[in-house]
């Protein structure tokens, strides 16, 4: 049973929108310029699930950050561009004082009982109970709202030194656990730090410029990961005139792949 008079989960604060989608920034999501890349897009998302026009669940958004967001309010629209009989496009734009500062694009539809196979395979992993949980900078407030437990890749450290290979694979869930949905595996999909970081063996200035995600997970296959861990894995393509991509899969415990994402980020070397 629910409990009514418990406070809300951090998460669902920082997501949380008026009737009118109206919301705030939390500083328990901030990061080092303006909030977590990961929670505006998952504002988005929700917003969509809460619009009374949609259809069907997330199948894919696109998130295209403008500018930072600063504290305080914000205001989201959404707008169903067309509706066919099993998909739905959506074009959205959050802003504030009457400035957009994030956009995107996103499709909502019926999933139908088909013909299903999934190429790829997540990769080897321990159970995330024989992983250590990473600590992060404090400085890094969003972090603290993520359980994360490194297989490979984790942020460096003062001592850390270039790399050849971007990959990162880790263990996470939300801190405190909370049963994951739709908006949730979307900021999940951003908790990957800039490829950069690991090539160059340092932190450096480096910010999203664009995020894509494709949502292969139903509402009842994300019902059945419930609180549980998620497995990701993220490596990055192409360095190049201060820009780089990067692509990621996040899969279940029991190997179902449950989202794939990709960003163009850009770094000043």
């Amino acid at each position: 049973m629910t409990d009514l008079s418990a406070p809300p989960h951090p998460f669902d604060s920082a997501v949380g929108l008026s009737p009118a989608l109206r919301g705030r920034t939390r500083p328990e999501y901030a990061n080092m310029v303006g909030p977590f890349g990961g929670i505006t897009a998952a504002t988005l998302v929700r917003a969509l699930e809460q619009h009374p026009d949609r259809l069907g669940d997330p199948l894919a958004i696109t998130v295209n950050y403008l500018a930072p967001l600063v504290d305080g309010e914000f205001d989201v629209t959404a707008r169903a561009a067309r509706t066919n009989r099993t998909n739905q496009h959506w074009l959205l734009e959050l802003s504030q004082d009457g400035t957009v500062t994030t956009t995107a694009s996103a499709v909502t539809g019926l999933r139908r009982d088909t013909w299903a196979d999934t190429e790829i395979s997540p990769p080897t992993a321990p159970d995330p109970e024989d992983v250590a949980v990473q600590e992060f900078p404090e400085f890094i407030a969003w972090a603290r709202n993520y359980e994360m437990r490194f297989v490979r890749g984790a942020i460096p450290t003062e001592e850390a030194v270039e790399q050849p290979d971007s990959t990162s694979t880790l263990w996470v869930r939300d801190a405190p656990p909370r049963p994951l949905d739709h908006p949730a595996l979307t900021a999940l999909c951003d908790v990957f730090t800039p490829r950069v970081f690991l090539r160059r063996g340092r932190a450096m200035p480096a910010s999203t410029v664009s995020m894509t995600v494709y949502f292969h997970a139903d509402a009842a296959e994300l019902a059945e990961v419930g609180e549980d861990f998620v497995l990701g894995t993220a490596r990055g393509h192409r360095y190049t005139g201060g820009h780089f991509d990067q692509s990621g899969q996040l899969w279940s415990r029991g190997g179902t792949l449950l989202a794939t994402t990709h960003q163009l980020v850009y770094f000043k070397d």
